[in-house]
């Protein structure tokens, strides 16, 4: 049995490490500023801070997500069915923003010169049409060879079906690749329907996997030990495994943060939650109802206009269902073109960091401003190994305030106010957009920056209770922990229900489920241990999209129609409150979800870290919205809380990695687990 457990997720400003001992169920946390020109650094560096050396080490990377945004990845080729050349460049023929007349669209990822094309032709219902020229593909590698790519995507039309052509010309580009160059297919990647969101998602997924599959390898080299990986849905898995298929961890990061919400809503008994991540350098937002997360099957990444769809890469992959903007510690504070301030997404990072991290930066962010309204301590941040210099955060925005005409404190006040009114209009659409109501919800807040700044998000959302748990700012990484282990397998098979091939669905969740096994089990996990979960893509005849329906074993094995039919029916009265009648129901994906338990099912914190001293530090001037004017607020020890207390706004309560700030019109008490849980008092 695996005794020690590390898990480790790295941001764009700090880095953080959880290790766990399975013996004793304890916890034990780190936190240091990430190193940008050698992720691993920071990583290796955290772990020797722990005694023990752990015998496992679970990551989450956000590697993918920004070569994607910064466009780092490699220089890619493609070789597609002759006629289908531009599939990229035409998409879905709609603009994202039909009343922009200067629309700009996402770059490709693939140059149109290193676009190729063979003659080849399988039909929509599997059967080939026309042979695969393998001359063609031999031609088509070698000049993408001579053209210097280093990986190529072969996207065969209707490969979804059937494989046989993008098998056989991966074979022939590896016989004239070497192994020197990456190759993936469509098939492999996202066998689905819709050629343009398939073709997109093996690009990205070329693009971005020989940096991937470095890096991990890399890591697990100089860690010594196993390495496992966050995937997008929340899931775990081996680092080989992830190496495949990189483009499953572009949302690696975010997804553990969502796990580590949904394990405590669950562990809490909340149903509905709203989690919210803050970190250096981005904000997430993500719904969790019944301890599990939203899960969906589509993405679009490195949006240029964050909530305009069409305007990123459209990607199939399983994914956690979150929106995401870069509003964090690090994000700067300018003034735009019509004069007015605004706040991110461009960020300090790590280096040079904000203001007054004392690393060379000089542009105000948002935690120089929190400085400045007196919610850090310059002592004691991240526990003391890190001081904080209010003389350069005040330098910083005082230049910022000057050409807005306002004071120092008036200037940090508004940056608050522009972060904390962005993240939540984000919260708000995205809770929209999941047909629901934020006053429904409690917020979980988390990150090094979401306890900071929960209060006034929630205030702005007018939602009446906040928890913050233990350990908040380091809680993407507990996620890790609590996560199951899983993959997710799809293909697509589009029949109506009348007309199902009972066959052929056994065929396909017969292999996509031996693949989910394969590699649970060589991750350690036993046969006794797996589990699996069937779903389907279904909708109504005619309809352009789908949703995704559990499917029940009874279904299965009676090869029942008619229910299957009905559990559909059930789903889609459920969200969209109405029926079609006797329209008739279609199948379009099967998805096959392996699951085992997760690593770590109950978590404790190190008692060597809970300080039995006096829990109040201090009382410091602090700035709140609601006043309009600093007060003089009470400082707590977190790790001095007892189960029970209750604590009066305002207050602030300090921990190595986070500051809980509890306004004027909140209260806070401590539950069992060591969460806080604060209610808010409005004048309705």
């Amino acid at each position: 049995m695996t005794r020690y457990i590390a898990a480790t997720d790295i941001g764009g400003t700090f880095t953080d490490l959880v290790f766990y001992d399975a013996q004793t169920r304890t916890l034990t946390l780190n936190k240091l500023l990430t190193t940008p020109d050698d992720p691993r650094r920071a990583i290796v560096e955290g772990l020797r801070a722990f005694k023990e050396k752990s015998e496992i080490v679970v990551h989450g990377t956000t590697l993918v997500t920004n070569a994607l945004i910064e466009r780092k990845g490699v220089l890619t080729g493609m070789i597609a069915t002759a006629g289908y050349r531009d599939v990229l460049e035409i998409g879905t023929e709609l603009r994202y923003d039909p009343f922009d007349l200067q629309i700009e669209r996402s770059p490709n990822l693939v140059a149109r010169r290193l676009r190729k094309v063979v003659k080849e032709r399988i039909g929509a219902n599997g059967e080939v049409v026309l042979p695969l020229d393998e001359d063609g593909v031999r031609q088509a590698a070698r000049e993408l060879k001579a053209s210097g790519v280093k990986s190529i995507a072969i996207v065969f039309l209707n490969s979804y079906r059937n494989p046989v052509h993008e098998q056989r010309a991966k074979k022939v580009a590896r016989e004239e690749c070497g192994v020197g160059i990456a190759i993936c297919t469509s098939s492999e990647i996202a066998p689905e329907i819709r050629e343009y969101e398939r073709f997109s998602t093996c690009a990205a997924n070329a693009y971005i996997a020989p940096i991937a599959t470095q890096y991990l390898g890399e890591l697990e080299k100089s860690l010594g030990v196993p390495l496992f990986i966050m995937l997008s849905d929340g899931g775990i898995t081996t680092a080989r495994a992830a190496s495949e298929q990189p483009i499953a961890l572009v949302e690696s990061g975010p997804a553990a943060g969502a796990m580590g919400a949904a394990f405590l809503a669950k562990q809490a008994g909340w149903d509905n939650v709203i989690a919210f991540d803050m970190g250096g350098t981005t904000a997430k937002v993500s719904l969790v109802h019944g301890g599990l997360p939203h899960r969906t099957h589509e993405l679009e990444a490195a949006r240029l206009s964050r909530f305009k769809k069409g305007s990123g890469i459209p990607l199939r992959i399983p994914v956690v269902e979150l929106i995401e903007i870069g509003a964090g510690g690090g994000s700067i504070a300018a003034i735009d073109d019509l004069g007015l301030l605004t706040v991110g997404p461009r960020s300090a990072g790590a280096k040079p960091g904000p203001a007054c991290y004392d690393q060379g930066g000089t542009n105000p962010t948002v935690t120089d401003a929190d400085l400045i309204r007196g919610y850090l301590s310059p002592a004691r941040f991240l526990g003391g190994r890190m001081r904080l210099d209010e003389t350069l955060a005040k330098g910083a925005i005082t230049k910022l305030g000057k050409e807005l005409k306002l004071g120092v404190v008036e200037t940090a006040a508004g940056i608050a106010r522009v972060v904390d009114n962005s993240m939540a209009t984000a919260a708000r659409v995205h809770v929209a957009e999941a047909g629901t109501d934020p006053l429904k919800y409690k917020i979980i807040a988390f990150g090094g920056a979401g306890p900071v700044h929960a209060y006034e998000i929630a205030r702005l959302l007018s939602v009446r209770e906040v928890i913050f748990p233990r350990g908040a700012g380091v809680a993407s990484a507990i996620g890790m922990l609590v996560a199951p282990r899983s993959v997710e397998f799809t293909r697509s098979l589009v029949s109506s229900t009348e007309k199902l091939d009972w066959s052929l669905v056994d065929s396909i969740i017969t292999e996509l489920e031996g693949r989910g096994r394969a590699i649970l089990m060589e991750g350690g996990v036993t046969k006794k241990e797996i589990a699996t979960e069937i779903y389907a893509d279904m909708r109504y005849a005619g309809q352009g999209f789908e949703i995704t329906v559990p499917i029940t074993v009874k279904v299965l094995s009676r090869k029942d129609k008619k229910l299957l039919r009905e559990i559909f029916v059930a789903e889609y009265e459920e969200r969209f409150g109405r029926s079609l009648g006797q329209l008739a129901v279609e199948c379009v994906s099967w998805r096959v979800r392996v699951v085992a338990p997760p690593s770590v099912d109950d978590v404790r914190f190190d008692k060597s870290a809970v300080q039995a001293h006096d829990p109040k530090i201090e009382t410091r001037p602090a700035y709140f919205q609601e006043k309009g004017k600093f007060v003089n607020t009470p400082v707590y020890s977190r790790s001095s809380l007892k189960a029970g207390m209750k604590i009066e706004g305002p207050a602030l309560i300090e921990e190595a990695e986070s500051t809980c700030v509890i306004g004027p019109s909140g209260s806070v008490s401590v539950d069992k687990h060591g969460n806080l849980l604060m209610k808010i008092s409005y004048s309705d």
